[in-house]
């Protein structure tokens, strides 16, 4: 009788597999319980904004000291804006930095359709106890 060894080792892996995200195309939809991206409101606000002012890209981004390119991929939910960036792109269209987050929270709550309270902190019972001097 001959025993015949395996060369192949045998590996035992210590964490299961990570789960790859889903492709683009398998993901639901935005209406499909899937939240739009905070960048892309951002950006269609603006646009929408600079628009209805009948303004160009170029002019408002010269107003607000910001480069057209970098503006215009804000625009389109290309970049993530700091605040500072957004207040002055927000100034430049007249509006304060507070009012174009109020309507970009619109336009989230718009699309969700999903009224949600407010976010506090779960109620968690504890068995904790408390001593006071």
């Amino acid at each position: 009788m001959t025993n015949q060894v395996s060369n192949e080792a045998r590996v035992i892996p210590l964490r299961p597999a990570p789960v790859r995200p889903q492709a683009p195309e398998t993901q639901p939809a935005v209406g499909e319980g899937r939240e739009p991206l905070w960048r892309d409101l951002v950006g269609e606000v603006l646009r929408r904004e600079r628009r209805a002012q009948d303004r160009t890209l170029k002019d408002v981004a010269d107003t607000a000291r910001i480069s057209l390119p970098y503006l215009s991929e804000i625009e389109r939910g290309r970049k993530e804006a700091s605040s500072e960036v957004l207040a002055a792109a927000a100034h430049a269209l007249g509006l304060g930095l507070g009012d174009l987050l109020s309507l970009v929270h619109g336009e989230l709550t718009r699309r969700t359709g999903v009224h949600r309270r407010p976010a506090v902190a779960p109620h968690r019972p504890s068995n904790a106890l408390c001593l006071a001097a």
